[in-house]
């Protein structure tokens, strides 16, 4: 991709994710993902209604008058996207590929992330680490993520989620919101390695999928081409017993991956290319914020 392409590329997204944070996300992102507690600000005079705990007893002896102590949440919080960029990324058969929608998600995250003072860093993973960029603030920050998004190559062919989950316990040692924007396609047992991240950090994974993946068209005679394999390979499509082959084989990863997903307990959404995201960010962002209150 030429520079200036990428450029353009850049400020499409940046104008689209920044309005998306500002008006819908900001909010509820700041309720869904609190700072570690909160701090002292400042002291004030009682006014009915606040709870007696609060008051300052050798301010209010200093001037004869009740004054209380005024806390607010302490924002400083690092978010930390692990970002698969393995070639099963570049599948899409609605409107984009899984990669873009990728590029899209983690843009509205780290707009959402400094939009509330907090750092963004990013590891791309593949098979193996292929790239991280330490936590920063500021949005020039952020642009950077996006353009290395957009034109990064990885030199990996399959994704091990295992190996990137090991990678953030040893690599982050200051408690962190881990999002995991994948399609998961790793056929390894990585359960324990995400139950050693969440409970280590707060991990929610965003698992990134496309409609087609699910069922296989009745097409004849075609030929596949495996990113993650780099091989063609004809599939007679127009046999039933393929068809219902492969749709079991999609149904029961899907069901290994979400299983995980539940007995890990951790936070997590599917999004689907092509289609609104912001509607099951923000039933997660919801939910989290319900589960926090409580």
């Amino acid at each position: 991709m030429e520079a200036t392409d990428i450029i353009k590329k850049v400020r499409k997204i940046e104008i689209k994710t920044r309005k998306l944070t500002n008006q819908v996300f900001a909010g509820e992102y700041h309720s869904a993902f609190k700072g570690k507690g909160m701090v002292f600000s400042e002291v004030r005079e009682y006014q009915y209604g606040d709870d007696v705990r609060d008051i300052d007893w050798h301010i209010t002896a200093r001037f004869n008058k009740p004054y209380v102590k005024v806390y607010e949440e302490e924002r400083e919080i690092t978010t930390l996207l692990a970002i698969d960029v393995s070639p099963s990324g570049n599948f899409g058969t609605n409107k984009q590929f899984k990669r873009e929608l990728i590029t899209e998600v983690a843009a509205v995250l780290s707009f959402s992330a400094i939009q509330n003072n907090d750092k963004v860093g990013v590891i791309f993973f593949s098979d193996t680490i292929e790239k991280f960029i330490p936590p920063k603030k500021g949005k020039k920050h952020i642009l950077r993520i996006i353009r290395e998004l957009l034109d990064y190559k990885p030199t990996g062919k399959g994704t091990n989620i295992t190996n990137a989950l090991k990678f953030i316990t040893d690599t982050i040692k200051k408690r962190s919101i881990v999002f995991m924007l994948s399609d998961f396609m790793d056929f390894n047992d990585f359960e324990k390695a995400v139950k050693i991240v969440n409970n280590k950090h707060d991990f929610v994974a965003l698992k990134i999928n496309d409609k087609r993946e699910e069922k296989l068209p009745n097409i004849g005679l075609v030929q596949f081409y495996d990113p993650e394999l780099d091989k063609l390979v004809w599939v007679d499509t127009s046999l039933k017993e393929v068809r219902q082959h492969y749709e079991d084989f999609f149904v029961q990863q899907e069901k290994r991956v979400t299983n995980v997903f539940s007995r890990s307990k951790i936070d997590w959404t599917k999004l689907y290319t092509g289609e609104d995201y912001v509607v099951p960010l923000m039933n997660l962002f919801k939910k989290r914020s319900k589960m926090l209150s409580r």
